[in-house]
């Protein structure tokens, strides 16, 4: 009865944040000029949307997996970004667990969930509302539904853990033999900065990581507090065979390199997010206060910018792999993500990428989230994408000495420079304006 009261606790505080971010977040995103429910969605999702119901295309049905492969055709993503969790902390619980994961795909803008026997979840970037969450039913019909399910999903995926913003977090936590999180062992939120040693806990890992130790492939006993979480048996694995039917699911693996990529993405999108409500509320806000008596236009002007300015810094640093782990030693994946994914990438003329994975001592060989290029970056608002922008042009000319990017090193700057003038041609346009310079 005790562990029945703690999960209703903490089921209750989930519900409880929901409803708070509204008041202690910058901006309440379902009020002007946000309005994040009352917003027709434009993204892939509602798009493909309309491409299904002009007859345009069609959704094959696969009798193993549904809608599935078809989907991730349509959407461009790769299979080989598989990465599965299989603690229950979904909405798809009871369908979930250590014999019977989720799988999860994803590229730049969309990740989709898929259960066994269950519903298809997805989570899109849409240019005006950050992520927006839709399910699709797993039934064979002519033309198939995408079902908008943002107001469900924003228990979970709307609160202080996602930026206080419609967006991703990726969880750590411990289960036990059925998938139900040991509430005494802790929960951990991972990104880019996390320690190796407490990622993945709930989440299959695949892929060769030497001595550094994680919490994947960890199941405990019971839900008694555990006195260690030492799991050299999960270790350093190349294939989930031995865990479960791995037929059932389009790959063996979860591999570990995908799942890095996965929790620097989530939070990028989380800035991205931010930046794009915060730029918008600003600007709201100066025309708001302006109309009012005595308006002092000016001093307004300047809250605008300042709260741009601190909105874009943020995103900044993040873009840049602030505070980004250290690999202690070399990690290797063992699907094909690892090329899948560099192939992907705008290349200069020399071949590099801002996809090239190092691998060695950091995830990514250059220092500049691939997220720039993204539609959620381009469709931030122009005030804060041009600042963010700017400040990267001086940043990589080494005309700012914040400590924030103390970690960028000469050579560090100068290829991310020659990268992005050659591939973005934003970023070019600015640093070849003084007059846009910080």
């Amino acid at each position: 009865m005790l562990l029945d009261r703690q999960k209703i606790v903490w089921i209750c505080g989930l519900v409880a944040i929901a409803f708070l971010n509204q008041a202690i977040a910058g901006v309440n995103y379902e009020e002007a000029p946000i309005h994040y429910r009352k917003t027709k969605p434009n993204n892939a999702i509602s798009k493909l949307q309309a491409r299904l119901e002009s007859g345009e295309i069609k959704l094959q049905y696969d009798p193993k997996f549904g809608y599935l492969p078809s989907l991730l055709e349509h959407l461009q993503v790769m299979p080989s970004s598989q990465v599965m969790p299989f603690a229950k902390i979904s909405r798809q619980n009871p369908k979930i667990g250590p014999q019977t994961p989720r799988a999860i795909y994803f590229n730049d803008e969309i990740h989709i969930g898929y259960v066994q026997d269950g519903l298809i979840e997805i989570a899109v970037t849409d240019p005006l509302l950050g992520m927006v969450f839709y399910t699709l039913e797993q039934n064979e019909v002519e033309r198939p539904v995408f079902r908008n399910d943002s107001a469900s999903c924003l228990t979970c995926h709307g609160t202080s853990k996602t930026k206080n913003v419609p967006g991703l977090q990726v969880r750590s936590v411990i289960p036990d033999v059925k998938g139900e999180p040991v509430l005494a062992a802790g929960s951990f939120r991972s990104d880019h900065s996390s320690p190796i040693e407490k990622r993945w806990g709930g989440w299959y890992v695949t892929g060769k990581h030497g001595t550094q130790k994680h919490l994947g492939n960890l199941v405990l006993p019971d839900q008694s507090k555990p006195k260690s979480l030492d799991n050299p048996e999960g270790q350093n694995i190349t294939s989930l065979d031995k865990f479960f039917d791995t037929s059932k699911y389009l790959q063996n693996t979860s591999d570990i390199v995908a799942l890095m990529v996965l929790e620097h993405q989530a939070d990028t999108v989380n800035f991205i997010t931010t930046a794009n409500f915060e730029a918008r509320y600003a600007q709201y806000l100066l025309e708001l206060e302006s109309q009012k008596p005595n308006a002092d236009r000016a001093k307004l002007e300047v809250d605008q910018q300042n709260r741009i300015k601190k909105a874009g810094d943020k995103l900044l640093t993040y873009l840049l792999f602030q505070n980004e782990t250290q690999l202690s030693e070399p990690l290797q994946g063992v699907s094909t993500f690892t090329k899948d994914f560099e192939n992907a990438g705008k290349k200069d003329r020399l071949g590099r990428s801002l996809r090239d994975f190092d691998l060695q001592t950091r995830i990514f060989k250059y220092r500049c989230s691939y997220l720039i290029y993204s539609n959620a970056f381009q469709s931030l608002p122009d005030d804060v994408r041009q600042y963010v922008l700017r400040q990267l042009a001086a940043i990589l000319r080494g005309e700012v000495t914040d400590k924030a990017y103390e970690h960028l090193s000469e050579t560090d700057r100068k290829v991310i420079g020659e990268i992005l003038l050659e591939t973005h041609p934003e970023f070019a346009s600015v640093w070849n304006r003084a007059d846009l310079r910080p």
